[in-house]
């Protein structure tokens, strides 16, 4: 009786969730991502799809962890999520400027008066759309292996650094303007930036395995982290990501990336106006689009408008959309650096618009 029940728990288990009305798209979706696993011999991935009000989709591909071929479970296993932390910081941060904590606009010393002044005065706004002119990795900076005990402690990277560009003139790509973006948090919420995060973001939207990367802790349902080299797949390196929570440092699930997204369909996390105000795509001072607003970044497809993140990290590659006009969510992991989307998200997504 017993080996029964194991049984019978494995095949439950391994059912994917979708609803009966999108069978059929699920049917091509799963082999549209069969094909894609296997044609990049991937370790594991998870993907999870939202239509409709519900999630019609979820499910796990290969292992989270290859020497003990434990299987990727969608609303267990814990992956890097990368960049797409930024999106979520950004509602933290969205969520104070709706209750007039803090403003788009402030000057970043206002929150964080240690951060030095540089040549411009750069603001929460520009900062948060990489137009600040503060700079990314160089070198091998993002294989940190020290722990950093505090936000404001991994604003050592680049704190004395000059501003590359005058702010407002340029889009470019800076991790490290989400380490100042956490400290702004932390100075106008008076909360540390981790527990912030889960006490207004994650358990409110019962992200409840959604939490830091502790490099140093021993964490249940973590993924395995992978690279790919001389033709296979090997182990990453060990690096600790406590330097950048808010640029990179969450792991989680493609089923916790689902509630997420889900709470952007209605306003009472966020409301309209500060939606708006996160998602609308910033312009540099000639007057064009960044296609990126507040940690949200903006895409069009096929006619389509897309709104989400991508994210790439040591061991990890992840991507999360929104479609709001036809109410479609989806995001899927990778437990491998620098796996090539060949476009996945928008080929599912244009199986569940057409239907």
């Amino acid at each position: 009786m017993k080996k029964l029940l194991i049984l019978f728990s494995f095949i439950v288990f391994s059912i994917p969730v979708f609803s009966q009305d999108y069978s059929n798209q699920v049917q091509k979706a799963d082999s549209i991502v069969t094909e894609f696993f296997g044609k990049h011999l991937l370790p594991g991935m998870s993907i999870s799809v939202y239509k409709d009000d519900r999630m019609i989709w979820s499910k796990g591909y290969g292992f989270a962890d290859l020497d003990n071929e434990i299987e990727v479970d969608p609303s267990k296993t814990l992956f890097r999520i990368g960049s797409v932390s930024k999106t979520l910081t950004a509602a933290g941060l969205g969520l104070m400027i709706q209750d007039g904590v803090l403003s788009a606009d402030d000057e970043i010393q206002k929150w964080v008066p240690e951060f030095p002044p540089k040549k411009y005065p750069i603001t929460i706004k520009q900062v948060s759309g990489h137009i600040a002119g503060i700079r990314h990795y160089r070198g091998d900076e993002f294989m940190s292996t020290k722990k950093y005990e505090t936000v404001m402690e991994g604003l050592v990277f680049f704190k004395d650094d000059s501003l590359l560009f005058e702010p407002g003139t340029k889009y470019q790509y800076s991790s490290y303007g989400w380490n100042l973006i956490s400290a702004v948090i932390e100075g106008a919420s008076e909360e540390a930036f981790l527990p912030y995060m889960k006490t207004h973001v994650f358990e409110p939207l019962g992200m409840n395995n959604t939490v830091p990367d502790w490099a140093d802790k021993d964490i249940e349902n973590r993924t395995k982290f992978y690279i790919w080299r001389n033709g296979t797949n090997v182990e990453a390196p060990y690096v600790d990501n406590s330097y950048k929570w808010a640029g990179g440092g969450f792991i989680g699930t493609t089923e916790d990336l689902i509630k997420f997204g889900e709470a952007h369909f209605d306003y009472e996390f966020l409301n309209q106006e500060t939606q708006k105000l996160l998602i609308t795509p910033q312009m540099t001072s000639d007057g064009k689009s960044t296609n990126y607003g507040m940690g949200y970044s903006t895409l069009r497809h096929a006619g389509n408008d897309w709104v989400g993140h991508s994210g790439g990290s040591v061991g990890g590659s992840t991507m999360f959309l929104m479609n709001k006009e036809h109410r479609i969510i989806i995001a899927y992991t990778i437990n491998r650096s620098g796996a090539s989307f060949d476009d996945l998200h928008f080929k599912i997504g244009e199986l569940f618009i057409t239907k």
